[in-house]
């Protein structure tokens, strides 16, 4: 790497972003995890960025960038773009350094962190709503900026991504030890390109893994093709992670660094989301759980491969988790996990038929939790839209050899088919 490479000039603001954030930030704790621990044969670290004041480690790219503004700068007001953790990161600085924020948010943003970018701002906050997706969002933001307010960006600056990297400092001072591994997750690249540059220079013999939801993977695109492009179609269910183009500036610090790349199917992220909630009493929102869903726990899905022994630090990004969600959460992971499918089956219209389904093709661990006719017609057969969650997902290719054997016409819906999201 080259004396004025993008890496090291970003290495070059980690310490002085240390002492700005001092004092500023939670100190938040590394935990050593049992259950992943356990599962993986290995040394879980989990630093608990979900602990800051704001559920999420955000505050420390946005102040970090509001806290070098000038005082003509401070007096425009700044403006961001934000899926919900980095518009708090923005309000909370906003408010400790008195300065008037607009922060613009998609519509899909949840209730829970619209609220929270309100209530942390302290009365020094605009909320906008604007688009679907968080590239709409920043696409207005920009709008704004261009009128007279100072842009702070989630991830496309210097100042953002030195902020974000001090939580990598943090952790390797409260280790005590430096890890065989890192892994964490994966949006607009601003902390892998942070926190890339500071272990490239100071442990460059730390495997960095980098994790993206399946749905929106727009670094390993950017790889792909040589430069940063936009994903035209992305699955935003991991909001703080669904980003249609990575920045021009992280990719060629994460470019230059060589970091890992994995991804993990959204259903994935489900699983460990409901695992930290129920054997570790974690709330964590679906990016928080992302880095987490591709540690080799055995679960389905694709898995990064870690050697037996070694010692990880796996960053547990945010909690900002809204209650509602959580059906959703559980339906996405028993899909993913093969515990829940849904099927057309075309019903003979006559009394008993639906009892002759539950005697003949259930097993005695299998239920039906969705049941509705698509089309009541004079034929004398009807399909209907049936949901079965399986208490083993290995006995599926018996569910589908006893439909055939009672004489039922079954077609499975496909989770990702248009059909499917039309129908459930």
């Amino acid at each position: 790497m080259g004396p004025m490479s993008a890496l090291t000039d970003l290495a070059a603001q980690i310490p002085a972003a240390v002492d700005r954030l001092a004092g500023i930030a939670g100190r938040t704790p590394v935990q050593l995890n049992a259950r992943l621990s356990r599962a993986t044969g290995s040394e879980i670290w989990l630093k608990r960025e979900d602990l800051q004041p704001v559920r999420s480690y955000k505050l420390r790219g946005a102040y970090n960038l509001m806290a070098q503004l000038s005082d003509d700068e401070k007096r425009a007001g700044v403006v961001c773009a934000s899926a919900g953790n980095h518009g708090q990161g923005v309000a909370f600085s906003a408010a400790a350094l008195g300065i008037q924020a607009t922060v613009v948010v998609p519509h899909t943003t949840p209730r829970q962190k619209r609220q929270r970018i309100l209530e942390i701002g302290h009365g020094h906050i605009d909320l906008v709503l604007h688009g679907a997706s968080y590239d709409d969002a920043s696409d207005e933001a920009a709008r704004l900026a261009a009128q007279g307010k100072v842009l702070v960006p989630a991830f496309n600056d210097e100042r953002t991504a030195a902020g974000q990297a001090t939580l990598l400092v943090e952790a390797f001072e409260q280790l005590g030890f430096v890890p065989d591994v890192v892994v964490l997750p994966v949006g607009g690249g601003g902390l892998i390109a942070g926190a890339a540059a500071w272990l490239r220079t100071a442990h460059p013999e730390v495997r960095i893994i980098g994790v993206e939801p399946e749905g929106a993977p727009c670094v390993a695109a950017a790889i792909s093709a040589g430069r940063p492009v936009v994903l035209h179609d992305i699955d935003t269910f991991v909001d703080g992670a669904a980003v249609k183009r990575v920045g021009d500036f992280t990719f060629e610090v994460i470019r230059e660094a060589r970091v890992e790349l994995v991804r993990v199917p959204e259903g994935q992220v489900c699983s460990e989301m409901l695992d930290l909630y129920q054997t570790d009493g974690i709330i964590a929102e679906p990016a928080g759980a992302l880095a987490a869903a591709a540690l080799p726990t055995g679960g389905v899905g694709p898995r990064v491969q870690i050697p037996t022994g070694s010692r990880v630090l796996v960053l547990l990004s945010g909690g900002n988790n809204d209650v509602s969600r959580y059906a959703e959460v559980v339906e996405r992971s028993l899909i993913h996990e093969g515990r829940k499918r849904y099927f057309l089956v075309d019903f003979p219209q006559q009394p008993g038929a639906l009892r002759m389904f539950l005697d003949s093709v259930l097993g005695p661990e299998d239920d039906i939790t969705y049941f509705e006719y698509v089309k009541r017609n004079n034929k004398e057969t009807g399909p209907a839209l049936v949901g079965v969650e399986l208490g083993n997902p290995g006995d599926y290719p018996f569910l589908l050899r006893r439909i055939d054997e009672c004489g039922m016409t079954a077609q499975e819906v496909a989770y990702d088919s248009p059909f499917f999201q039309f129908l459930v």
